[in-house]
């Protein structure tokens, strides 16, 4: 099987991209194709509700955070198998860092590499013949990344679709189809986005939902005939990050739900066993695990919860005295301080394995990419050792006590952000999300 594949992307966000994407994934697995995804950029969210759809891990893409050698083997992990691999954009088409050719974060990046062809998703309320106008800038602005059609999003009426389809069409594109305005079926969103896959009942029910109604606006037949052969080159696969140990206990639930598919799975690929375990559930890290691993999430919405899971925060106090590595991205990092201070402005005690106290209360918005460097030897690796990864939370600094930091980080553009994280004998943790190494 030769897999073949596609970019769905938007002008922006909030086009309707992930909609469309899920629709187009669960209606044309409702048709018996073997159907893979991926997304662009830094997002733990979209992919989960990918995975649910397709029922196969999607990773995430990245051409700033990760060498090309690594986005090649990710890449062609994710085509494995696949008749047709639907890889979603994240923000509009072209965003990304400026100035760095095929580096810059972007979905346009991906579709000039592996010579993939986009389909557009313009939503068109509010608008009529000028979506062709936008459909033209997209399509001309650069010669490397091909628009091969356009989808209507949100379409006020079956005269409205038809005008803008029209416009479109007289430019030489193809329209694959054109979806009606739809409230009730939309996702709901939070802080950091949409509300995870996992926190919806019977999110198979939507799938169903979706497929049901846009599958019959969509020209799936049309669609599959847009891909293209990928040409990713054969590189061998390896850990995004090396493995914390040999036996990784990773808490996986909805307050902790920020791991990248790929880091776990290149860890076990590397040889390392990974064991899962539920702080909400109030279950202690597995004692005999040789590195623990607590990802962002969540917590700042179950603080009170957690607080009162004696069993969980036990647990992670006696593997601590132990001296079995401990590390906390984000929300995780939030967890292992002293506390966390919620919404409401109620204070939460929490592992106390580092001086810090966080608050959601006082919320401030840090997002971008981010190069790290370990100041000095930790669980991550030795002093000096690099990586790229982002920043993307609300949450603020109370305050850090006396200890040592993590990370000396800069920003994408190489300007000094100071240092982050704290590290503590054999716990360590920051605000960043680690993708690579640099």
């Amino acid at each position: 099987m030769v897999p073949r594949g596609l970019i769905v992307a938007a002008p922006r966000s909030g086009a309707g991209k992930t909609t469309v994407t899920l629709a187009i994934l669960a209606a044309l697995r409702r048709r018996g194709v073997a159907v893979r995804s991926a997304k662009s950029g830094p997002d733990y969210i979209d992919p989960e509700f990918h995975a649910a759809a397709t029922g196969a891990p999607s990773p995430n893409l990245d051409s700033w955070a990760m060498p090309p050698a690594l986005l090649d083997a990710i890449a062609g992990s994710a085509a494995a198998g696949a008749e047709l691999l639907v890889i979603e954009s994240a923000m509009g088409l072209f965003d990304g860092l400026p100035g760095l050719a095929g580096r810059g974060g972007s979905a346009a990046d991906l579709a000039s590499r592996y010579g993939l062809p986009v389909l557009l998703v313009l939503d068109i309320s509010g608008q009529s013949q000028s979506a062709a106008a936008v459909a033209r800038g997209f399509a001309t602005h650069d010669p490397a990344v091909r628009i091969g059609g356009v989808l209507l999003n949100r379409s006020g009426s079956e005269r409205h679709g038809t005008t803008c389809a029209a416009a479109i069409q007289a430019m030489g594109l193809l329209v694959l189809g054109t979806v009606p305005r739809e409230t009730t079926i939309a996702l709901p969103e939070r802080h950091l986005g949409l509300v995870q896959a996992a926190e919806h009942e019977a999110f198979d029910l939507y799938l169903d939902r979706l497929a049901d109604r846009f599958g019959p606006h969509l020209e799936l037949s049309a669609l599959s005939a847009l891909a293209r052969e990928p040409v990713i080159a054969e590189t061998a696969s390896a850990p995004t990050i090396p493995p914390l140990g040999q036996r990784i206990a990773v808490a996986e639930d909805v307050a902790f739900g920020f791991a990248y598919a790929a880091t776990l799975l290149g860890w076990r690929g590397a040889g390392a066993e990974i064991v899962t375990f539920s702080p909400l559930a109030d279950q202690a890290p597995d004692a005999v695990a040789d590195a623990i691993f607590l990802p962002g999430g969540y917590p700042e919405l179950h603080a009170g919860r957690l607080a009162a899971n004696r069993t969980f925060m036990a647990g992670l106090s006696r593997v601590a005295r132990k001296g079995t590595a401990i590390y906390g991205e984000c929300g995780g990092y939030m967890t292992l301080g002293e506390a966390l201070i919620d919404a409401q402005g109620e204070r939460h005690a929490m592992a106390g394995l580092l001086p810090l106290v966080t608050s959601f209360a006082d919320r401030k918005l840090h997002l971008g990419y981010r190069r790290g460097t370990l100041l000095a030897d930790s669980p991550l690796g030795a002093a000096g050792r690099a990586f790229r990864g982002h920043e993307f939370h609300y949450a603020s600094v109370v305050s850090e006590g006396a200890g040592d930091s993590l990370f000396a980080v800069e920003d994408a553009a190489c300007r000094n952000l100071g240092s982050h994280g704290r590290r503590q004998g054999s716990v360590c943790g920051s605000f960043l999300h680690l993708i690579d190494e640099a």
